[in-house]
């Protein structure tokens, strides 16, 4: 049944909530409101580096805002008193200023401003060249200030969207792409297949390795969005249920290149006009093949599936698939396993196929799956208390309590002595 065809009003709708169209809108607001409160506290006349700030700093999502407003401010203030310390000993030249822009890429590494090492040299050049040094200088890191101040502020109080939808989304198609190349294998697998035609399949699973890093990469988007937003409370749990099943998916995806890559071995073995696989075996492994590729999409939309009900339901889905598929393999193996008496030559290769369907099998079972969410999730609380230990100890000292260990220490000795006495 064909998808029915968006009216344009819904595709408008759509565009308006992709990355680009969102990021485009939010860094033009926050610029051009930087750029007026810059005109208001600077002094100088076109105060143009808030609004190069703002669009610099004002990303997807709040998380990326905030580390990118530190090391902006950062590699501006570094620059500026690179500047300064330099203007001290010597004038502008050619040397001079070769110096401090290697300098300043140097020590630009050091503070780690990531992206913004070059800008670190930028505002060194640009505050050495004034007469006006002082002044200068002070512009530029208010400008920054207010353009990072501005973008930030802009971010707490606008909140961006949260991008687990469209990372959801990606993973699902991931799934239906693979689920479209085992449908494509298995209507192939009766008549005769040509090396060509099976080299074809292989490069198209090759071709999912590039989805997988798109998919990656949305990820990736999704988890930085729910990293300090207020309006997610479990965005931990979100972020480690799409990237443990995002690391499935990629496993089963590799299983189904080296599944293309067996077939394409075996229609080597085969003359050009022979059957790849007698009809009933063909028969056998399509409807299995389906069963693996209809797993697939149900595991993907349990992972992306946030209401309860919903994703009762897609377990039911998915446990259903993949008793349907293990009953199909059992069936599979046994005429494999007659198709191998008979033309001994090929088994390697026909066992090879029936591990890397058990191979998908085991990856997309519930039992191993919740299985390794806990795991991730042990692992994941495990590294918090690792990174906030520095502040258990902060809190013991302002609490007095080293010193009142260090009291009880001294006092335990003099105590022991004359109770000893």
């Amino acid at each position: 049944m064909p998808a029915a065809r968006e009216t344009p009003t819904q595709a408008v709708r759509r565009r308006l909530k992709e990355p680009v169209v969102v990021l485009t809108v939010r860094a033009t607001v926050a610029a051009t409101l930087s750029y007026a409160v810059a005109v208001h506290l600077s002094s100088e006349p076109a105060p143009l580096t808030a609004p190069l700030t703002a669009l610099l700093v004002v990303q997807v999502t709040l998380y990326s805002t905030l580390t990118t407003s530190i090391r902006r401010v950062n590699s501006v203030v570094v620059g500026v008193l690179i500047a300064i310390g330099f203007s001290s000993v010597m004038g502008l030249s050619w040397w001079s200023l070769g110096l401090i822009i290697l300098a300043s890429l140097t020590i630009g590494h050091f503070v780690r401003v990531d992206e913004f090492v070059n800008e670190v040299a930028i505002s060194a050049m640009l505050v050495l060249g004034v007469t006006r040094l002082a002044s200068q200088a002070w512009d530029r890191v208010l400008e920054t200030l207010i353009g990072a101040g501005v973008g930030l502020l802009f971010n707490f109080l606008f909140a961006p969207p949260v991008w687990v939808d469209t990372a959801g989304e990606s993973i699902e198609d991931l799934a239906r792409r693979t689920r479209h190349l085992l449908v494509r294998i298995a209507e192939e697998l009766g008549g005769p297949t040509p090396v060509e035609r099976a080299a074809a399949r292989l490069h198209e699973a090759r071709r999912l390795d590039q989805a997988i890093a798109d998919v990656d990469g949305a990820l990736r988007q999704a988890e930085d969005s729910l990293r300090l937003n207020p309006r997610i409370r479990e965005g931990q749990l979100s972020s480690l249920v799409l990237r443990t099943g995002l690391d499935t998916l990629e496993i089963c995806v590799v299983v189904v290149r080296v599944m293309a890559r067996s077939l394409t071995d075996l229609a080597k073995r085969r003359d050009r006009d022979e059957d790849l696989f007698p009809p009933q075996v063909a028969l056998a492994l399509e409807e299995l093949l389906v069963h693996v590729g209809g797993a697939l999409v149900s595991f993907a939309v349990l992972v992306t599936t946030q209401v309860s009900h919903s994703a009762e339901e897609a377990e039911d889905r998915l446990a259903a698939e993949l008793s349907a598929a293990r009953d199909s393999r059992d069936t599979v193996a046994q005429m494999l396993l007659r198709q191998v008496q008979e033309h001994p030559h090929a088994w390697q290769l026909h066992g090879s196929l029936l591990a890397e369907i058990d191979r998908i099998l085991d990856e997309l079972d519930l039992e191993h799956r919740s299985r390794r969410l806990m795991e991730e999730l042990d692992r994941a609380s495990v590294a918090n208390r690792q990174r906030f230990e520095w502040l258990e100890g902060f809190r013991s000292l302002a609490r007095g309590e080293r010193w009142r260990r260090r009291r009880r220490a001294k006092r335990a000795p003099a105590e022991a002595g004359a109770g000893g006495s």
